[in-house]
């Protein structure tokens, strides 16, 4: 039996936009010009990085394999005012119905549902500016240059929720594969025993002209909702469905039962699931059992207002009369799929000038937007560049507040990745 923990429909990576180039510390150096003035150009800005939705993909398996992505960095600048060429974007590829979260606070970062959609999820550094950028009247051989800044990173969450006009819900064994693979070119793996299904199978179904997109959804049992099995992931696919058909095992002791605990899980898991419409179908009336309940389960359902169909997706009875129920209610109800109740946060940006000051063990921690990408962006080996640093530090009142906290000559003073001695 296939285990249950394997399952696709989620995935976690790791995304980084590309570092910018550093900036260039140069001088012309021609005949006759002693003094050439500052020529270093700028380094480029790093490539951002897109998760792209594509109908060619179905499964978020790949990303079992590969978690870790990067997009390029930027190149250097050079003398003679040439400026680094930027790097390449980095396009990751992800199936139409992937829903992105930041993996750290859970939000919603994008929701794609069409083919060829864009979402940006990391972006990449700017390039450091070259000494030619530092020029003034009072200081025209500027000897700094900027590091390129570090591209953004983050961990992602990823989602599939599968995009279909009809979701086959049913205990597990009802026979949802086998019908899915007599209706269509799916070629689900089915066997017999609960759920075979780990991963939802899509089919294209065409009838009298008519095609529609039909999604095997494996078994739910009761409990799914609270994560029993794996239902609590199943039932997000059914979200998006127009149309449920709710197919009943006739081999089934109680297949009446088994009808209403599955309402009963899709009405705990998410009330929009209950009042989507149900084609209620029991299978395998190839069997002399199912043959032998119809009647009474057919007068019970008409009680509870449902209309039942009966086939066998073995050998085909009844499943052309299903279709074309099937596809007059399709036609009759609205185009667009049941919204995603997540919302989009939006959040204001941080204020860059913001900066914190913590002692950790044996050194002082400072934490600020502003503060660190300028760390990051310092070229330490240039005095003119830690002299700027300085400056920086001074102006937005770090130096004072770290002075106030207690910081004495000779203490560490940590800034991003830079680790730094006190002076005074």
């Amino acid at each position: 039996m296939t285990e249950k923990g394997v399952f696709f429909d989620e995935a976690k990576i790791y995304v980084r936009g590309g570092d910018g180039g550093n900036g260039c510390v140069s001088f012309r150096r021609e005949k006759f010009v002693p003094f050439g003035g500052p020529n270093g150009g700028n380094g480029g800005k790093g490539g951002d990085v897109y998760l792209v939705a594509s109908a060619h993909l179905n499964t978020l398996i790949p990303f079992q394999r590969k978690i870790h992505f990067k997009a390029e960095r930027g190149e250097h600048g050079r003398g003679k005012d040439q400026f680094g060429k930027s790097g390449a974007d980095l396009y990751i590829e992800v199936p139409t119905g992937t829903v992105v979260f930041d993996a750290e606070t859970g939000e919603l970062i994008a929701d794609l549902t069409e083919d060829g959609q864009k979402a940006l999820v990391a972006r990449g550094g700017r390039g450091g500016r070259g000494n030619a950028s530092f020029a003034t009247p009072t200081n025209q051989a500027p000897r700094i240059a900027e590091k390129g800044e570090p591209g953004e990173e983050r961990w992602l969450r990823l989602e599939l929720r599968l995009i279909a006009d009809v979701g086959i819900v049913g205990v597990p064994n009802a026979g949802k594969s086998t019908l899915l693979a007599a209706v269509s070119a799916a070629r689900p793996k089915i066997a017999d025993y609960p759920f075979t299904t780990l991963i939802p199978n899509l089919g294209v179904v065409e009838v009298d002209g008519t095609t529609f997109v039909m999604a095997d959804i494996p078994g739910l049992i009761e409990g799914a909702h609270q994560g029993a099995g794996l239902g609590d992931k199943f039932l997000r696919h059914i979200r998006r469905t127009r149309v449920l058909v709710h197919l009943l095992d006739g081999a089934s002791p109680d297949p009446l039962a088994d009808f209403a605990a599955i309402n009963r899980e899709l009405e705990l898991f998410s009330p929009d699931l209950a009042q989507k419409p149900q084609i209620v179908v029991l299978n395998k009336m190839d069997l002399p059992e199912a043959q032998e309940k119809w009647p009474r389960v057919a007068k019970a359902l008409k009680r509870q207002g449902h209309e039942a169909l009966a086939i066998s997706a073995v050998t085909g009875e009844g499943v052309q009369v299903l279709l074309r129920r099937v596809a007059a209610m399709l036609r009759e109800l609205p185009r667009e799929p049941a919204p995603v109740p997540e919302q989009k946060v939006f959040r204001p940006k941080p204020d860059e000038d913001a900066f914190t000051i913590e002692r950790e063990g044996d050194h002082w921690r400072v934490r600020g937007v502003k503060v660190e990408r300028a760390a990051a962006m310092t070229n330490w080996d240039l005095d003119e560049a830690v002299l700027r640093f300085q400056r920086l530090l001074d102006g937005m009142g770090i130096t004072e507040a770290l002075r106030e906290a207690g910081v004495g000559p000779g203490d560490t003073v940590v800034i991003g990745d830079a680790v730094l001695e006190w002076q005074d």
